[in-house]
């Protein structure tokens, strides 16, 4: 059990913020400390694709209201968890954040080698390899479907 996890999560995608969320309350002590962090890149574009070219404060605005809202949807309502709004490098900064909290844990979800998430395969190394603490990555809930019985026997 760990007292203090720090969970990355694209706030644009439901079901890895469920699975997340589903996982750390397994992991997580009966009064550990939970926190969410997203990450964008202030220049527009970035690790998460709802990136515009908003002001920054719109942009981290609108990601904390997402955490808030994926907060209220996925975790149980005896559980709280503090909300981290990340601008820059999403590997560099997860990491930092890890360090200042003093986390037993980072949890992640990989997508993988796709080239519609190019930056995700590096974060998820640049945090396993930097990290202060231990890291666990979990497989992206979209996989691959197995190839159909008919293919199969040709």
């Amino acid at each position: 059990m760990y007292r203090k996890l720090l969970i990355a999560i694209d706030p644009e995608d439901d079901g890895e913020a469920k699975r997340a969320l589903e996982a750390a309350m397994t992991l997580l002590e009966e009064d550990g400390e939970l926190h969410l962090a997203s990450a964008y890149s202030p220049g527009g574009g970035g690790f998460f694709p709802h990136v515009t070219e908003e002001a920054p404060e719109e942009k981290e605005a609108e990601v904390r209201s997402t955490l808030d809202l994926l907060v209220r949807k996925y975790l149980p309502l005896n559980r709280s968890a503090s909300l981290h709004v990340l601008a820059g490098s999403a590997g560099e900064k997860l990491v930092y954040l890890a360090g200042q909290l003093g986390a037993d844990l980072i949890m992640l979800v990989s997508r993988g080698t796709s080239a519609h998430w190019p930056l995700r395969k590096a974060t998820v190394e640049y945090v396993s390899v930097n990290a202060p603490c231990a890291v666990i990555v979990l497989p992206s809930v979209q996989k691959a479907e197995p190839p159909a019985a008919d293919d199969a026997a040709e």
